[in-house]
């Protein structure tokens, strides 16, 4: 019997100074499939392509000239601006398969949202992207399960925040980007 395999997180959080937003999605793909050195790196993940159109009426906003990944220093100069903190929910996984599918990933250590919260203390919201980051945070917090597209209040880490769930921004969801 071999012992899986545990993969630790490549990236630190990205926690601005002034953000009111903490983003959670649960872990990222292998790396053979970045496209960006940053958090929703798959080109084939919409996360940046919505936030384009949400901020930009533009899906190709946050791409490269080449179309073939997304730009990190305008990413980072627009979620610094608008306030928004980006990390994971799990600091090391097992994968079961070769890619970052809820289904298939175990998490062995979770995040210490906690801490990063200390670390951004004007943060009021958290948003969570797909089930496995949902689930990681309610179990740290010991809240009810949002439904998608809906928030709870909750107090966490001595603050009133609100836990918005949204659906994943993976292509592997059968949702059109719109």
């Amino acid at each position: 019997i071999s012992t899986p395999y545990v993969e630790r997180h490549p990236l630190e959080p990205f926690l601005p100074p002034g953000a009111k937003i903490l983003m959670l999605g649960s872990f990222p793909p292998p790396m053979a499939r970045w496209s960006i050195d940053f958090y929703y790196p798959n080109l084939q993940n919409d996360m940046w392509r919505i936030f384009g159109l949400v901020f930009f009426d533009d899906k190709a906003h946050f791409l490269e000239p080449d179309g073939k990944s997304f730009s990190k220093e305008r990413l980072e100069e627009f979620l610094s601006a608008k306030g928004v903190a980006l990390s994971d929910t799990a600091v090391s996984v097992v994968r079961h398969k070769g890619n970052a599918s809820d289904k298939f990933l175990e998490i062995v250590e979770t995040r210490d949202i906690a801490a990063m919260l200390e670390r951004i203390p004007e943060c009021r919201a958290i948003v969570t992207t797909g089930d496995k980051a949902t689930q990681a945070l309610t179990s740290v917090m010991g809240t009810p399960v949002p439904g998608v597209g809906t928030y709870i209040k909750s107090e966490f880490a001595g603050r009133t925040l609100r836990h918005y769930r949204m659906s994943s921004s993976s292509r592997a969801y059968p949702l059109a980007l719109a």
